[in-house]
């Protein structure tokens, strides 16, 4: 098993110097941001793509530290109504693809997705316990025609570069548990999608990740080591806990493409997201660690920081140090 880091938090720092503190916190794995929401400060797609030297000296930045590159991550809205979100993401995760197979790289991360509920929308819109006819109609609408063409194309491609593209079962996407990964898996009679096993959109939405690995078994391609903190405010609030609010228009705004920024988190939320080992204890992350092994014992399992109470390299020390000891037999 690989255990690493995605680079993400740590694109205020030059792509040498995050590597070194892969390497320092005494992990092997490195997943590089490559389109989508976030910028590209540690991958220069296309300089990759156009020469075999660039790539060359590239992954010798990975290997002359022990590191290995084992997923790029693409994570965006491929499906969003709006074109100039859409058209952006979609052409990222193809060029994903693409510059994945110039580097070697077998695993592309991404997110599935989430279109209008119909097709003058302008807006995404998640249906979830479709009680209503009407929310039927909005799923048989964002799946026949908008997702599945789209990840059908997607597998094709994917295919075609024998690369396998990783989707994260997040809420607010058409993929958001293991029950709709399987749905689109079966679907398109996919042969190059399936899931990347991030834990943390799990856990608060009540599902268990060491179960859904089991369930999932070989369409698990690549896992995330990000954690979730379930607060006293659950008992209030419930997981589906609304009370986000817009950023203030003088603070720094994290952009989601074209005229879409991040909310701003609640105060007191009913869960956040924390470091590894901050919200369960390394006997689970043990457990978790040996059913991804049971899939795939060279399985790569990526550090991802977005612990709002820690600044970046003090949650990945405190991760990389849960993952070392649930790492150990």
């Amino acid at each position: 098993m690989k255990l690493g880091v995605y680079t993400a938090c740590l694109h205020d720092r030059p792509l040498s110097e995050a590597l070194d503190v892969i390497r320092e916190l005494g992990l092997n794995s490195a997943e590089i941001n490559s389109g989508g929401f976030l910028p590209t400060p540690h991958l220069p797609v296309q300089k990759l793509l156009d020469s075999q030297s660039a790539r060359d000296d590239y992954l010798d930045a990975f290997h002359s530290r022990g590191l290995t590159l084992t997923a790029l991550n693409c994570n965006g809205n491929p499906l969003h109504p709006d074109p100039e979100v859409r058209e952006k993401h979609a052409a990222d995760l193809r060029r994903s693809i693409e510059v994945a197979a110039a580097l070697g790289v077998r695993r592309v991360v991404t997110m599935s997705g989430l279109p209008a509920s119909d097709p003058g929308g302008r807006l995404p819109s998640w249906t979830v316990v479709p009680w209503d006819s009407a929310y039927l109609d909005v799923r048989d609408y964002q799946w026949n025609d908008i997702a599945i063409p789209f990840w059908r194309e997607i597998d094709r491609l994917a295919r075609d570069h024998n690369v396998r593209v990783c989707i994260e079962m997040h809420p607010h996407n058409i993929v958001y548990n293991p029950v709709t990964l399987v749905r689109l898996v079966d679907a398109i009679d996919a042969t190059h999608v399936g899931a990347e096993m991030d834990p943390s959109h799990l856990f608060w939405q009540g599902i268990d990740p060491v179960v859904a690995v089991r369930f999932l078994g070989k369409l698990v391609y690549n896992a995330a080591a990000k954690d979730t903190r379930i607060n006293a405010k659950v008992n209030l609030y419930g997981v589906l806990d609304d009370r986000f609010n817009r950023v203030a228009p003088d603070a720094p705004k994290v952009s989601l493409g074209g005229r879409y920024a991040l909310n701003r988190w609640p105060d007191d939320a009913a869960w956040d997201f924390v470091a590894v080992g901050r919200g369960h204890d390394t006997g689970w992350w043990h457990e978790f660690l040996r059913a991804l092994a049971e899939v795939d014992p060279d399985m790569a399992v990526n550090i991802e920081h977005e612990d709002r109470e820690l600044d970046s390299m003090t949650g990945l020390r405190i991760a990389a140090e849960t993952l070392r000891i649930a790492a150990k037999p």
